[in-house]
């Protein structure tokens, strides 16, 4: 499920590169991503208080996200602000360490649900975020926009007893620390 999101930049990427033909444009991708993100709460807002219960959330929610509000609603919420507030050069790479990074990080970890994940998975999720990020911006901020990213998955945050997923976090904190450092 996570890859499949990188269609949309995919697509972006490869009319501005290849194709040309301006159809996929970056105010496209922003409107896609608003409708997605509309069609989402709607959905989520279904499940949560009007009892929707569809058998693909199933595979969509995990155990703890039954009564909260599921990671794939925060990946289409942080997926719609990273395309919104942060240019492509930023967005997309940020996107592909969500889409592409964290399900590596994922198979690399298993079914184990750690405060801080394996070393082995870390490294995994670090490399995997730079060379997703090193064709868009300087190596410094390919760097350190991954190693945001490896923190933002390896390092289970909660808040009282919500834990904050990180498909919520690895794209804003990414793209905010490639931002800052192409900033300085």
């Amino acid at each position: 499920m996570h890859a499949s999101g990188a269609f949309v930049p995919g697509l972006y990427l490869l009319d501005q590169h290849v194709l040309q033909s301006g159809i996929v444009t970056w105010r496209l991708v922003q409107a896609l991503a608003v409708g997605g993100l509309i069609v989402t709460a709607i959905l989520e807002a279904a499940r949560l208080y009007a009892g929707f219960d569809h058998v693909i959330y199933q595979r969509l929610t995990r155990e703890y996200e039954q009564e909260k509000v599921a990671g794939y609603a925060l990946y289409v919420l942080s997926s719609t602000i990273v395309v919104l507030v942060f240019d492509p050069q930023i967005a997309v790479p940020a996107l592909l360490m969500l889409m592409l990074g964290d399900p590596v990080s994922g198979i690399l970890a298993g079914d184990e649900l750690r405060l801080i994940k394996r070393p082995r998975v870390l490294v995994g999720m670090f490399v995997v975020c730079l060379a997703l990020a090193y064709p868009f911006v300087s190596p410094l901020a390919a760097i350190l926009g991954a190693l945001g990213a490896m923190v933002a998955d390896g390092v289970k945050l909660t808040v009282g007893d919500y834990i904050v997923d990180d498909n919520l976090t690895i794209p804003i904190l990414s793209a905010v620390v490639m931002r800052a450092v192409l900033a300085v």
